[in-house]
């Protein structure tokens, strides 16, 4: 492994020097042979007893020079001055053969001096889910931190009773949350708010390198990531759980995979954070938490903005509203493209597209109303065909089957086809184009916690190899994997997820 520890550069007010607690059997069991060949790493050395001993802290690699991070954040609301990485050091930036950058970090290491009352270990459960969601999410094709391995510590962390212990290596472009930022503008320390905006442009926004202000480009950018990135999980049914300000990456990856999932039966006000019970953070929130926590980047921003601070409120104010312009552009980009509706000029006419998203609207009503499965009523559609056929296909009939009241399914299936046949797109492209962005297989709730208890209850990790293989690819049909297409039994739901503290 080849460091080189940017991070530390900034200075000792942002981190505190921290080694992993050493573990008494650490034993891998998944090691990410893609990414470390994306890192440059070997997967002959680390794939092994030797790899077991670095992910789990034991033995810290030449060149690292752990530390845990200090940050602050709004936690449903709610500002606390001081967070930091409570259970998670920063080994240090893995250099890549074409010089590129990418921070590494262990995930359930021990207590740091952020960790308050916490223990700093994770179970495996956690890390678990962490490893199947997040290489699950790349694989969707969605910006996120990546997972390198997972190891098992040979210890118990106490969880209500006993359960076993577990450490995630994580991998992402930056840890650098909003509420890094927030860390050091409650404290007055502008220099330092400078200092690390100076850094993540070089690191994560060089492009504003050579702008007359390049700290307004830098805002404009991450403000442009994160509607990006919160438009994806929209499409994907995708729930965060917890949207707090020291949750949110500056360099608009995913992060922080605790109390999130992806729903089953479509509900615009689905919540599975244990501890979110007035849904702030639920589905449909969350473009509107977006905003807010880039609100909250933006007061931290405003002496960089301009010198006179009417003038940086303006500026701040100008961005922001880019972000409602743009989460609704790009909310109806990503939901044209599920339900077939081309907006190319070519082949459409804006005429015909000016109630696309009141149909796009009525499909979730509908769907909210029926409680019908989000992944595969978008399957099955992205298979049905224009022709005004006598006799409902298979997919058409799998389609009416999700809902409860099929009538109303009809009925929106007849304004849908009506519109197909407004656009000058053959069947067969629009199928492929549709069946490209609708996955077939994605990390289900249910299907996560069946690999949890066999690992936590029987160590058993069968069931998590084989549901991370199908998740591997996620758009192409696989033969013999239809379980995983499939929703949950009633007695499988999985109401509520946990951050795993």
């Amino acid at each position: 492994m080849h460091f080189n520890n940017q991070y530390e550069c900034l200075g000792k007010t942002f981190y505190v020097k921290t080694n992993p607690v050493p573990v008494a059997n650490p034993t891998l069991i998944k090691f990410n042979d893609e990414l470390a060949k994306t890192l440059g790493l070997s997967s002959i050395d680390l794939n092994s007893t030797d790899g077991a001993a670095i992910f789990s802290g034991n033995y810290i690699p030449d060149g690292a020079d752990p530390l845990a991070m200090a940050y602050a954040g709004h936690q449903f609301g709610g500002f606390n001055p001081q967070l930091g990485d409570g259970r998670a050091i920063l080994l240090g930036d893995i250099e890549t053969p074409d010089n590129k950058f990418y921070a590494m970090q262990l995930k359930g290491s021990g207590r740091t001096a952020f960790s308050r009352s916490g223990d700093g270990r994770a179970a495996l459960g956690p890390v678990i889910r962490e490893y199947l969601l997040s290489e699950a999410m790349f694989k969707l094709g969605v910006p996120t931190t990546r997972a390198l391995a997972v190891v098992t510590t040979g210890e118990d962390v106490v969880r209500g009773g006993l359960v076993p212990g577990g450490i995630i290596t994580r991998i992402a472009t930056s840890f650098v949350r909003v509420g890094t930022f927030q860390y050091f503008s409650a404290q007055g320390d502008a220099d330092a708010v400078k200092k690390l905006a100076d850094f993540v442009i070089e690191r994560n926004y060089p492009q504003a390198c050579e702008a007359e202000n390049p700290y307004i480009v830098f805002f404009q950018s991450v403000v442009d990531a994160q509607v990006a990135l919160i438009a994806q999980w929209m499409t994907l049914g995708f729930i965060h759980g917890v949207m707090n300000t020291d949750n949110m990456s500056i360099a608009g990856e995913t992060i922080d995979y605790g109390p999130c999932a992806f729903m089953d039966a479509f509900d615009h006000d689905q919540v599975f954070s244990s501890i979110d019970r007035r849904g702030r953070y639920a589905y449909s929130n969350q473009p509107s938490i977006g905003l807010w926590d880039l609100t909250r980047l933006a007061e931290t921003l405003l002496p960089l903005l301009a010198d006179d601070t009417d003038a940086a409120t303006d500026i701040a104010k100008e961005v922001l509203q880019s972000y409602v312009e743009s989460s609704h552009k790009h909310w109806l980009t990503g939901m044209r493209a599920k339900c077939g509706l081309s907006a190319d000029p070519k082949l459409v006419s804006a005429t015909a597209m000016e109630n696309d998203k009141t149909l796009i609207e009525e499909l979730f009503d509908t769907m909210a109303d029926n409680a019908v499965d989000f992944t595969l009523m978008f399957f099955h559609l992205s298979r049905l065909s224009n022709n005004k056929q006598t006799q409902a296909s298979e997919h058409e009939n799998a389609c009416r089957d999700l809902f409860a009241k099929p009538e109303q399914f009809d009925e929106w299936l007849v304004k849908w086809r009506k519109r197909l046949d407004e656009q000058t797109l053959s069947d067969d492209n629009r199928q492929a184009a549709m069946q490209a962005v609708n996955p077939i297989y994605i990390p289900r709730n249910h299907q996560i916690e069946a690999a949890i208890r066999a690992a936590e209850d029987r160590n058993d990790f069968s069931v998590f190899h084989e549901l991370h293989d199908v998740l591997q690819n996620p758009y192409v049909i696989q033969e013999g994997k239809d379980k995983f297409m499939l929703p949950p039994k009633p007695d499988e739901v999985v109401v509520e997820t946990f951050c795993g503290t």
